[in-house]
């Protein structure tokens, strides 16, 4: 048997300012066919799971593209038809049994709105309707009729922060590796719940759903379930919440469990959706909470400019409400602004200097901030973990104005751990006040150190009224814009 694997990975906000091109993907990762003998990292970590278990079974492995960059906007067309015709090129080379590929889901191109579907056609078309294909797909994806008639297998990590990458990775090679054996024979169902939001399985009551759904697997015939959470800031036709159901060779019996599920998570649909204070409320909440939970603190997710989604991270409105407040012991970070770190690097270490600090990109960064801030420390690279794998936050600095601190980085990313700021020589628990950018992954590194978590919407990138955000390409029938999408219409 010879396995064929890649992986390409970005998330695209189709409202974004910011383009996506070749040299996101450099300050991300790519890897020509050796992703697997380097480092593992947040791409590569399906590769790693699938190259050991076919070699453990004997197996020939022919490795492609692995590539990431940053959500963010649009790809560029070069940059996407690039990497697909790699992908390609390699998988006719190899002429493979099984095809694994680790896909984003929501990557779109100039000229492309559904680039999973784009490449998977395409692979199929080359392997031929006998070869078992096996994807695994971030849950923020759009789940498109292309990507469902060209794939044997689809699935989706479950948890977010996504922990559980290498074990969704385990659970489809077992599917695929079944497949290709002839011991099932997996067929696919989707329900498209009509929602649009996002969700936290960190909580009750989506932690119990999730619970649910895995206890599901293996039982009656059904071999996985997958709840697509869909990547809201995407104008596709395809964006929003699906339930995807895989069974053995049963397509009514998968057809029923997708509905059965997709209308168990609509029931829960008011309960399940977020709720996120105002930038001033959060502040407010926050100091009140510091009060009660001194050496530990208060971590406020900044929602609406979490680099993850696209957004740029170099919002200043959470900065002017802590000055504004004359809070002090607050630390936010990572903001984004390679600029000010190259004016703190010619400074110098200890240095007092004017600085203008983020709002670099639009309206939804807000105004820039000048502060007069002095450098409590440099660094030519810092990195944080995301699960195991470092990412990299490029040169750094720290600086302090009127008793807040900035955490100011040149490479966007958003915040997943607190060891960056520890790496700069600052801890955090001497803060009362933590303001990450971020949704949700910033969770598995600072929930553990915080007395407690709170989500807020500063007014950014990423509207958090998934009622209002201006589709051109969905239909208008979906909840929250809909109180009942399912009522006929008239």
């Amino acid at each position: 048997m010879k396995l064929f694997i890649a992986a390409l990975d970005t998330e695209t906000n189709t409202f974004a300012p910011l383009p996506t091109g070749a040299q996101a993907f450099a300050e991300g990762f790519v890897a020509h066919g050796d992703a697997t003998s380097q480092p593992e990292n947040y791409c590569s970590a399906q590769l790693y799971v699938w190259r050991c278990r076919a070699e453990a079974l004997g197996w020939d492995v022919a490795e492609s593209l692995c590539a990431f960059a940053e959500p963010g906007g649009i790809t560029t067309r070069p940059v996407f038809e690039g990497f697909r015709d790699e992908i390609l090129h390699d998988l006719e080379v190899a002429k493979p049994d099984v095809v694994l590929l680790a896909l984003h889901g929501a990557m779109v191109a100039d000229g492309y709105e559904d680039c999973e579907g784009e490449i998977l056609s395409r692979v199929r078309a080359i392997v031929g309707p006998d070869v078992p294909i096996g994807v695994e797909l971030d849950l923020h994806c759009h789940l498109t009729d292309a990507m469902v008639q060209a794939a044997t297998v689809l699935l989706t990590y479950k948890e977010y922060p996504h922990v559980d990458i290498p074990v969704r990775a385990d659970d489809l090679f077992t599917l695929i590796a079944d497949a290709a054996a002839g011991r099932s024979r997996p067929v696919m169902a989707v329900y498209d719940c009509r929602m649009v939001g996002m969700f936290r399985p960190t909580a009750k009551p989506m932690r119990d759903f999730v619970d649910h759904l895995a206890k599901g697997e293996g039982q009656g015939g059904i071999l996985s379930l997958s709840l697509i959470h869909g990547f809201p800031w995407a104008d596709v036709p395809d964006v929003g919440v699906k339930l995807l159901a895989v069974a053995d060779g049963d397509t009514e019996k998968a057809a029923a469990a997708a509905r059965h599920y997709g209308e168990a998570f609509f029931a829960l649909r008011k309960e399940v959706l977020p709720h996120c204070l105002t930038c001033d409320a959060a502040l407010e909440v926050a100091l009140e909470l510091a009060e009660d939970k001194p050496g530990l603190p208060i971590v406020i997710a900044d929602v609406a400019d979490n680099p993850g989604g696209g957004a740029p991270g170099d919002a200043t409105f959470f900065l002017q409400a802590a000055l504004d407040r004359h809070i002090e012991r607050i630390t936010i970070g990572y903001l984004w602004d390679p600029m000010a770190v190259r004016f703190c690097q010619e400074a110098g270490l200890g240095a007092s200097l004017d600085l203008r600090i983020g709002g670099k990109c639009g309206v939804s960064s807000g105004a820039p901030v000048d502060l007069p801030v002095t450098i409590k420390a440099l660094a030519d690279e810092v990195y944080q973990r995301f699960g195991d794998a470092p990412v990299s936050l490029g040169a750094c600095a720290w600086v302090e104005s009127q008793g807040i601190n900035i955490i100011l980085c040149s490479l966007r990313t958003q915040s997943f751990h607190p060891e960056a700021m520890v790496a700069l020589g600052l801890d955090p628990a001497t803060q009362r006040i933590l303001v990450v950018k971020s949704n949700q992954h910033f969770h598995a590194g600072f929930a553990p150190i915080a007395g407690d978590v709170l989500y807020a919407s500063s007014p950014g990138a990423l509207s958090q009224d998934f009622g209002r955000i201006p589709y051109t390409r969905r239909s208008p029938r979906y909840w929250p814009r809909d109180e009942d999408p399912f009522c006929p219409e008239g």
